[in-house]
Formats: C-alpha cells, sequence, structure tokens
C-alpha cells in the first residue's frame, strides 16, 4: 500500500463531507459539519485560520458541540475542550476476502433502516459504542441480529472518504455477548465493502484491547495513532 493509497484517511471527516457525503452535510467557506440529526462530526483544513473556525462556528450555532474527530487543527482559545480520547485508526490489511463462513449474511443478519431506529438507539444507549443519531444508518449499510425479535448486535457503516469505508458502531448487548455476533457483523460489512472495490478501516479507544484484538484477528492493521477531541462553541 503506498501512501497516496491512505491519504484520504488523514482527514476522513473532511473527505466524506467533500465527497459521496455532501448531501448530508453543509459547508461555509472551508468549514463543513454534518446535518443535525445526522452526525456531530465536523471539519477545517489542518491549516485552518481564524475564517475557517469562524465560518464552522457560523454553521454550528452558540454554545453547540463540535466534535472535531481526528482533526489536528486547534480551534481558538474561547472554543471549550469537552473532551479528548486517544485511539488508533486501523485498517483492512487481508489479502483476500473475509472467511466465506463469518461472512456470510445467513438468517438471522438483516440490513436496517429507518423503521429500526428506535431500537438501534436502544442498543447505542445500553452499549455505548460512539456517537449514533436517528439519522446517522443514513450514513451507509447497517446490519443487525436479532434474538426473539429484539435488536442484540449491529455494525455499520460511517465515514465514506474515497476508496474507503469505515466500519462503526459495533456493538452488542450485554446478555448476547460471547457468541460471535461482532464478528459476523464486521466480516458481512467488509465483505460488501470490498466487493465495491473500497476498503474497510475503522477507529477504536486505545484502551479498548478487546476490540482491537478482534479487529486483528478479523484482518485489520494498525495504520497511526489518533486523538479524537470535542470542543464547544463560544
Amino acid at each position: 500500500m503506498t501512501s497516496g493509497d491512505t491519504a484520504a484517511l488523514d482527514d476522513p471527516v473532511g473527505e466524506s463531507l467533500r465527497g459521496r457525503h455532501v448531501g448530508l452535510g453543509r459547508r461555509l467557506g472551508r468549514a463543513a459539519t454534518y446535518l443535525p440529526g445526522v452526525a456531530t462530526f465536523s471539519a477545517v483544513p489542518a491549516d485552518a485560520d481564524a475564517a475557517d473556525w469562524t465560518g464552522l462556528a457560523r454553521l454550528l450555532g452558540r454554545d453547540a458541540f463540535a466534535d472535531m474527530f481526528s482533526c489536528q487543527a486547534s480551534p481558538p482559545p474561547d472554543w471549550e475542550q469537552v473532551f479528548v480520547l486517544e485511539g488508533r485508526q486501523m485498517v483492512w490489511s487481508g489479502d483476500g476476502r473475509p472467511g466465506q463462513a463469518l461472512a456470510a449474511t445467513g438468517t438471522d443478519v438483516a440490513e436496517l433502516g429507518a423503521a429500526d431506529v428506535p431500537q438501534m438507539l436502544d442498543l447505542v444507549a445500553q452499549t455505548r459504542p460512539g456517537p449514533f443519531w436517528p439519522r446517522t444508518h443514513e450514513l451507509g449499510t447497517y446490519l443487525g441480529i436479532r434474538e426473539g425479535g429484539r435488536l442484540v448486535a449491529m455494525a455499520g457503516e460511517r465515514l465514506r472518504p474515497p476508496g474507503w469505508t469505515e466500519i462503526s458502531a459495533v456493538c452488542t448487548a450485554p446478555e448476547a455477548r460471547g457468541r460471535g455476533h461482532a464478528a459476523r457483523l464486521i466480516s458481512a460489512l467488509a465483505a460488501r465493502i470490498l466487493a465495491r472495490n473500497e476498503r474497510p478501516f475503522l477507529h477504536v479507544a486505545e484502551t479498548n484491547g478487546g476490540a482491537i484484538a478482534l479487529y486483528e484477528r478479523l484482518g485489520f492493521a494498525s495504520r497511526k495513532h489518533v486523538t479524537f477531541r470535542g470542543f464547544r462553541t463560544p
């Protein structure tokens, strides 16, 4: 893999909002953010100046949350820092397709849509896999597994920079863990992404050793360390 292959991953939010997610976002100058209810991710260039931060503040409004994801630019001092989280970016490194047994959709794996949002939000509330809102499912394909009619596991596609699709919202209800649901869902999504001649990637908190080990077993390798940051506009 050349550096050019992964260049879009250095600004996955900005690249997504300039490309396949342009219809799900809004822009002012060089600042961009997703529509309310879709995501709170925002982007400015790495060399952002005062005009870029002013533009983003105008898009978001006063006292609003700006999830800058892995953006390295620093906002003005009157932007209140809300959180900092150390993590890593991982990319698909497999030499083929995910194992057929894992990647097979199966009768208990189903695509999720707008009608499933209440159950998706309930599962997210239980498991806290990361930001997920009523319209987040519009970012890409989401798959789920039900037991007794209840959604107990899901994973989906989130950021989509050129040539890549991020796998995100990987979560399993506490009572359904240990059954391989996450591995099956990730592998099914990876197979779909690879079939489109794109490559899967994902992000994970540095402290989540169990998830990192799972992703490595499924064919992902660490690309780089990232720092996730969130701020509140003045």
